[in-house]
């Protein structure tokens, strides 16, 4: 799947992180889930002259209408964060973050990338024992080969990968939240369906199966795609990235029925920045054209300022972190002024920020 091409793309400039900072008092983090999904707070932006309107997120249904996609990301996260024991006793942690290829077979769990702790002190060939599971068991992690970023190549041994991370995988949280999840599920959408997610896609969270039937009622179309959200959703954007105008790879997957719903829509609404960028990545797959094409595979697409969107016409998105990629996207659709100054009013008038905050619709 081609990449948004590096800096010499017609209308193409490389942003400075430092130009998508901006104040978050610490207390505006959500750290919890609301009792109720679609309660939230919706704040609706427009992108024509920057009018904002300040609504609840079940109220979203009435801002759509015949001829209307929505487009949901179906994926689910693995319980893929696994507590350790080195032999010495002392405690480590992997995160995997996908499969080497190949690596899935056997009777063991097979090769992975993971995001390890602590990594500048495991060594290959260390074999690190599973928290919780009894020793007869034999399930283990061994260290293959560390990389760069805190990653490394690991063997997951004496258990298939999805025995294992279903009896003792944790749900990762993003490192901001702090307080405990009760209800794993609450990290989930209620349609999340194809595991394979190192974090949720956190604008379908809001979602209730009522919020769901009010849209179709509403005469909106409801599609799934597929993009599996990999850990560079947690980590600040970085000048080389954007300086190749490439971005961490994810999995995503455009069916041919989905492509054609897409295709014939009058307003394709994308729910979060992965469907933005799994639906982008297909246009460009199309040819560039304002099409998207069925498809299945990597993009490494980077959605900055000066991107010219060819499948999205409104958004539904979260708060996202000072200085992401992620908020690169957001001010590419809606215009970076535009984005700061309604993150400056959500701070002032109490909206709640992240993965567990409150929502924009940007239209």
């Amino acid at each position: 799947m081609p990449p948004l091409a590096a800096p010499g793309h017609t209308g193409w400039v490389m942003p400075a992180p430092e130009e998508f900072d901006y104040e978050l008092p610490p207390d505006r983090i959500a750290q919890t889930p609301l009792a109720d999904r679609d309660a939230s707070r919706l704040m609706v932006l427009s992108r024509g002259d920057g009018a904002v309107a300040h609504q609840r997120f079940r109220d979203l249904p009435n801002h759509l209408r015949p001829g209307d996609v929505l487009v949901i990301n179906d994926t689910r996260v693995l319980p893929a964060r696994l507590a350790l024991r080195r032999a010495t006793g002392g405690r480590a942690e992997a995160l995997l973050l996908h499969p080497l290829p190949g690596g899935e077979g056997g009777a063991d769990g097979g090769g992975w990338t993971a995001l390890v702790r602590p990594a500048a002190r495991l060594r290959p060939a260390e074999l690190l024992a599973v928290d919780g599971a009894p020793a007869e068991a034999g399930a283990t992690v061994r260290i293959d080969r560390v990389l760069a970023g805190g990653r490394a190549e690991v063997s997951l041994l004496g258990m298939e990968a999805a025995e294992l991370l279903r009896r003792f995988g944790q749900v990762p949280l993003p490192p901001y939240i702090k307080a405990p999840l009760r209800d794993p599920e609450r990290y989930q959408t209620v349609y999340a369906a194809r595991e394979g997610s190192a974090a949720a896609p956190t604008a379908g969270l809001h979602f209730t199966e009522g919020t769901l039937a009010a849209a179709g009622a509403a005469g909106a179309r409801i599609v799934r795609i597929t993009l599996h959200v990999g850990i560079g959703t947690f980590l600040p954007a970085r000048a080389e990235d954007l300086a190749s105008g490439r971005l961490h790879a994810e999995w995503c997957e455009v069916t041919a029925d989905a492509a054609a719903v897409i295709n014939a829509a009058q307003r394709v609404v994308a729910v979060g920045t992965t469907a933005v960028r799994t639906l982008e990545s297909a246009a460009l797959g199309a040819g560039g054209g304002d099409r998207v094409a069925a498809t299945a595979g990597w993009t490494d697409l980077l959605i900055a300022p000066g991107h010219r969107f060819r499948a999205v016409d409104a958004l539904v998105t979260n708060f996202h972190l000072p200085r992401s990629t992620l908020l690169m996207l957001v001010s590419a659709f809606a215009g970076r002024e535009r984005i700061l100054a309604s993150y400056r009013q959500a701070v002032t008038e109490g909206y709640r920020f992240f993965s567990f905050g409150d929502a924009m619709l940007i239209v």
